[in-house]
């Protein structure tokens, strides 16, 4: 199975797995937030959605993404542009984005303030 883990993790954390993977030493598919704020920010109620339908589905346009959640095109384009920037959707070469995992699994921790 093909997972995506998004994680809350600073600089460091990140640079010490990347010189891990550098290594040899496989990683498997992180995407990491700095922050919850910017976690939740990214990742809203509409975009889970839209993960949801897009999982296993394959390539498809945006429009029909739109179609499956019945919503606005404009509306889920806008979702689709963050997605990409986030790292979790991909655009193939004929412009279609695709999901490209089969699970998201979400990994942090809420901590006392120190």
């Amino acid at each position: 199975m093909n997972t995506v883990t998004l994680e809350l993790a600073n600089r460091d954390q990140v640079s010490r797995r990347f010189l891990a993977a550098f290594a040899g030493n496989r990683q498997g598919s992180f995407i990491s937030f700095e922050t919850p704020e910017l976690l939740f920010k990214t990742l809203t109620a509409k975009r889970w959605e839209l993960l949801q339908a897009m999982t296993g589905a394959g390539p498809m346009s945006i429009r029909e993404a739109a179609r499956r959640l019945q919503r606005d095109v404009k509306a889920v384009h806008g979702d689709v542009q963050a997605l990409l920037v986030a790292g979790l959707l991909e655009k193939n070469e004929a412009g279609q984005i695709l999901f490209p995992y089969d699970a998201v699994h979400v990994d942090f921790m809420l901590k006392e303030a120190a």
